[in-house]
This record gives structure tokens, C-alpha cells and sequence, in this order.
């Protein structure tokens, strides 16, 4: 039997599989603000009916790793997400077999969204802005068109909610209910009053020194028994601040991120970022089985002051250069960027000590517009899709003073 037709059983069989109970839903063929994946829970029972039941680990391994290697792109990468979703044996040779995007350059599950990009390569993705409910989706690029095209890969989801003193900015792996007590909430982008200093929020600890403030609403929390494995708080990964420009001239925006849990030698030759592997620790089988819990009560209050930024990373915009012809600024953007907007830039890392190496030249994150509501973030090591969408988010906000 070729391979080509032992795959062709193994999707007929996982379409039994599906009708008697396990249900994986990719929303290819919704609007691009509905694209979602649905999973649910995997009766072994139906699993025990098919004959793929008693292959040998390493027959089932070949098969597996065969499959992960075919399938480079989405939307036929979702095969590979299918697999792991039949049964725990399954599932563990799928996690095993699939690398993080540093080493293979791919986003397969959603714990890949929250790890570092890949080393020397950009991931092109676009943000398309729905200006009627304040609402902006990230998608992946599946092609150099892919900002035009409705054949996107949806990442995440984000919706802006203005506050008396501050603007947050609510993050979710589901497309259709973006708040702050959906099961899908995975972090949240805050600003001050005046919309020039940001701090990204994850919902999970990613940095060992966030502390978390709990007041008297979250010791009545306690109370009730809250599950220990459920995160309870939002850490900070993450602070962006845009310079004022004091002297009114007109010119580009100057800001900075300062990433609280990556250190400077991450940009380095052999420097590594810290990776996550689960997105929260569960004793679930049910795969991916992302449960979220969150208090307004309960964030973390820990600020970077100078002494805790050093041995951070910290991001800075490229300086572009004045076009006389042209008669306005410009970054080489390599194609990516058709639209002047002072919403566009390019972040580098700034040098800890000394002078820039040639590592500190290399565009880590670049944001720009190509539609009157769409714009494509390009992104690679050491931050994640996660942190790179959060600050593209913060450039949204109207600066008035930084400009």
C-alpha cells in the first residue's frame, strides 16, 4: 500500500471517527471574524472500533511523523491537529514529533502562539481592523497575498474596551467572544490615561519574579475554593512606552518595549527566550483544553524599574531616513508595506552596553499598513505572535503628542 493511500484510509476512518463523536471544526469556510477551532471531548470507545486501535507504536510513529513532515501549510497542516486530537497515544507521539516554531517555523497548536518566533526568518501575518465594534484579528499569511485574500489562518482576536483612566485591549483565542470571562482569554493590553505608556498581560506566569496584589475581593475568592491549576491573575510580559514630542516638530513616532521575561543575550548567537509548553496545567485529556479564570480583582502591579530593566531585552523603532523626493520618511519594508502611516514602524533590539553588533540590525518586529483597515506584522525570534500582536495593538491608539 503507498503512502498516499494509507493516508487517504486514515482520513476516511477519522471521518467515522468524527460522526460517532469526535468533532474537530476548522472554520475555512466562515467569515474571517468567525474562524475559531472547536474541540471536544474524544470517547475512546469509538476509537476502540477502528482498526487503527492496535497499529504498533512504531508503525504509528512512522505514519505520524510522515503526515507532520507532508503537511507544511495550513489549511492542510490542520490534518496534523486532527491527529493528535484522536486519543492519548496519539496525542503524545504529535507533541513529541512537532517542533516549537523557533526550530520548525510552523504554528501548529495554540501553545505556539505563545513561544518565540523562528531564528532568521520572519512570520508574516496580518491584523484586519473591524472599526464598527473596535475588534482586530490576527491572521497568518499563507501567501504573499494573503493580506487581500480570504485565506488567512486565524490566530487571535482582540477588543478594545475604553475605561475612564485607561484603554485595555482583551485577547482570545476565540474570534466570536472576546472578553475578559471567556475560557479562551489568554491576556490583555493596558494603557495609561494619555495612550503613551502600554503593559502587556499574560495570563500566565511566564516571568518568575511577577508578583501578584491581592486585595479583599480576591480573599473572598479564595473562599470558594477556586481550582489551584486555573491561573488567577495577569503577569506582565511586557512594557511599551512611546517618547513625547516636546518640541512639536513633525516626524515618526520613537517608542520602546522593554520584555520583562526575555533577557538581552536572547538576541545573541547561542542566547536562548524562555519557551512555554502548555498553556496552563490541567489534569484535562481533552486536547487543546484551554480553561482560563480571571479577577479584576487579582493583576499584577510589578513595574520594571531601571535596575530590573538591565539584562532585560528591550526593543526600539528603526530611525528611518527623509526622502527629499518623496518628502516624508522611510523604512525598506521589503515589499510588506504599500500605505504611508505614522502607525507604521520596525522594532530592533537595543544594544545592553557598548556598541550595536549586527544582531541589534536585524528587524524583529515590523508593522505596517496596506488597507484602509489591514495591516501585516512580521515577526521572529526571540518574542512570540502573542507579545508582537499586543504591540502592534498599542500603535492603534491615537498619539497626539508623539507624532
Amino acid at each position: 500500500m503507498s503512502f498516499k493511500s494509507l493516508i487517504q484510509e486514515m482520513r476516511g476512518e477519522l471521518g467515522s471517527i468524527s460522526r460517532k463523536g469526535f468533532d474537530v471544526r476548522f472554520g475555512y469556510g466562515r467569515s474571517r471574524s468567525q474562524r475559531v477551532v472547536q474541540d471536544t471531548c474524544v470517547p475512546v470507545d469509538a476509537f476502540k472500533q477502528s482498526c487503527w486501535a492496535s497499529m504498533p507504536p512504531e508503525l504509528l510513529r512512522d505514519v505520524l511523523m510522515r503526515i507532520e513532515e507532508s503537511e507544511d501549510t495550513w489549511p492542510s497542516r490542520k490534518n496534523v491537529v486532527s491527529c493528535a486530537g484522536v486519543c492519548r497515544n496519539w496525542r503524545d507521539i504529535v507533541k513529541e514529533i512537532v517542533k516549537v516554531p523557533e526550530l520548525s517555523s510552523k504554528l501548529t497548536f495554540p501553545i505556539s502562539l505563545k513561544q518565540p518566533g523562528p531564528r532568521g526568518s520572519l512570520v508574516q501575518c496580518y491584523i484586519m481592523r473591524n472599526r464598527s465594534n473596535q475588534t482586530y484579528y490576527l491572521y497568518l499569511g499563507l501567501n504573499q497575498a494573503a493580506a487581500s485574500n480570504d485565506d488567512g489562518k486565524f490566530l487571535l482576536a482582540a477588543k478594545r474596551f475604553r475605561r475612564p483612566t485607561c484603554t485595555d485591549y482583551i485577547i482570545s483565542l476565540n474570534s466570536d467572544d472576546v472578553s475578559r470571562g471567556s475560557n479562551t482569554y489568554i491576556g490583555k493590553l493596558r494603557s495609561n490615561f494619555l495612550g503613551t505608556k502600554f503593559t502587556v498581560y499574560d495570563a500566565q506566569q511566564t516571568n518568575p519574579g511577577a508578583q501578584v496584589t491581592r486585595t479583599r475581593s480576591s480573599r473572598l475568592l479564595s473562599l470558594k475554593q477556586v481550582s489551584p491549576r486555573i491561573p488567577s491573575g495577569n503577569y506582565p510580559v511586557a512594557h511599551i512606552s512611546y517618547e513625547l514630542n516636546v518640541l512639536g516638530s513633525r516626524g515618526p513616532r520613537r517608542m520602546q518595549c522593554v520584555m520583562d521575561a526575555i533577557p538581552a543575550s536572547a538576541v545573541e548567537p547561542g542566547g536562548t527566550a524562555p519557551t512555554q509548553t502548555e498553556l496552563l496545567h490541567s489534569s484535562l485529556d481533552n486536547f487543546p483544553s484551554f480553561s482560563f479564570f480571571r479577577s479584576k480583582s487579582i493583576r499584577s502591579e510589578s513595574l520594571p524599574s531601571t535596575a530590573q530593566k538591565e539584562g532585560l531585552l528591550v526593543l526600539k523603532n528603526k530611525a528611518p531616513r527623509w526622502h527629499e523626493q518623496l518628502q516624508c520618511w522611510c523604512l525598506n519594508f521589503n515589499g510588506r508595506v504599500t500605505v504611508a502611516s505614522v502607525k507604521n514602524f520596525q522594532l530592533v533590539a537595543a544594544p545592553e552596553n557598548g556598541p550595536a553588533g549586527p544582531e541589534h540590525e536585524n528587524v524583529i518586529l515590523q508593522f505596517g499598513k496596506v488597507g484602509k483597515d489591514v495591516f501585516t506584522m512580521d515577526y521572529q525570534y526571540p518574542i512570540s505572535a502573542f507579545q508582537a500582536f499586543t504591540i502592534c495593538l498599542s500603535s492603534f491608539d491615537t498619539k497626539i503628542a508623539c507624532e
